[in-house]
């Protein structure tokens, strides 16, 4: 058997709209501590939602505080998965990049007042790949010694979809993937059969950093999405067992999905498409 205290301590991070937050969603977090637990060499210790910002301009987005509120009626009975609304509350939308740092600056700094600080600051140096390995934890691991093991890794929860989204060009800085990979490392839930074996071959930097991509296999296979849910919604369909049942009842009550809120930010170019496009032209 495994010594536990030799595990590696791992926390799940998952970014996105949540909008609203499904039962698949759920699942994807289920998935991923079932896949390390058998590894037999990593702990998850904590699982942590966190709601796009309003300020992420996607069609059909309705207000973070209905989102992260359902986040967290959907989470209240986990004993692990919880839900962050620091990158919901920032004025502006902020790379997955930034809310990893963040979430990592945390668990070094447990003093909430130190991550808020440090946070932003961490990313001003980025801008130069030479600079990539002064900005990172890592390079500070050689001098800690034994008690960087008490600091858990923070990886990235995702679907194939968010993985693929790497290929979209604009929507991603290709210096955001490599640290996203390298520094912390992904964990993609695709199901069996999916494409994201050929993804990863077809991408150098996934390629070079591939032992820190972690495949999922969904052999149970679902399909609830949010847009399915809303489109069920507008419709006056049951989305009954396909969200939570107090999800359910806070969109009710609430009044939450139309064909207006669906027209929200219509014609908007999504945030990071506007910022990168304006920083390749700069």
């Amino acid at each position: 058997m495994e010594d536990p205290d030799k595990k590696t301590e791992v926390v799940l991070l998952a970014c996105g709209s949540f909008n609203p937050i499904t039962n698949m969603h759920l699942r994807l977090f289920e998935l991923a501590k079932d896949y390390f637990h058998e590894t037999g060499k990593y702990k998850v210790i904590k699982g942590i939602i966190s709601p796009v910002g309003d300020a992420y301009k996607k069609k059909g987005l309705i207000s973070a505080n209905h989102r992260v509120t359902m986040a967290k009626l959907a989470t209240k009975n986990s004993d692990w998965v919880e839900v962050d609304d620091w990158e919901s509350s920032q004025s502006e939308w902020l790379e997955t990049l930034k809310v990893l740092r963040y979430h990592h600056q945390k668990l070094l700094s447990p003093d909430p007042t130190n991550s808020l600080q440090n946070a932003i600051p961490l990313t001003k140096p980025g801008r130069k790949r030479k600079q990539e390995p002064n900005r990172h934890e890592p390079v500070k691991k050689k001098n800690q010694g034994p008690d960087i093991k008490s600091v858990p890794q923070v990886k990235l929860l995702c679907g194939s979809d968010m993985l693929e989204s790497f290929g979209i060009p604009n929507l991603w800085k290709l210096e955001d993937i490599t640290e996203i990979v390298e520094n912390h490392g992904l964990v993609c839930i695709s199901r069996a059969g999916n494409s994201v074996q050929k993804f990863i071959y077809e991408s150098d930097i996934l390629w070079r950093h591939k032992n820190n991509i972690h495949l999922v296999e969904e052999w149970i296979t679902n399909d609830i999405s949010s847009t399915k849910i809303r489109r069920a919604l507008r419709r006056g369909q049951s989305i009954r067992y396909l969200v939570p049942d107090v999800v359910q009842a806070y969109i009710e009550k609430n009044n939450l999905y139309s064909p207006e809120s669906e027209d929200m930010n219509a014609g908007v170019v999504l945030a990071p498409l506007q910022k990168h496009a304006s920083d390749s032209k700069n």
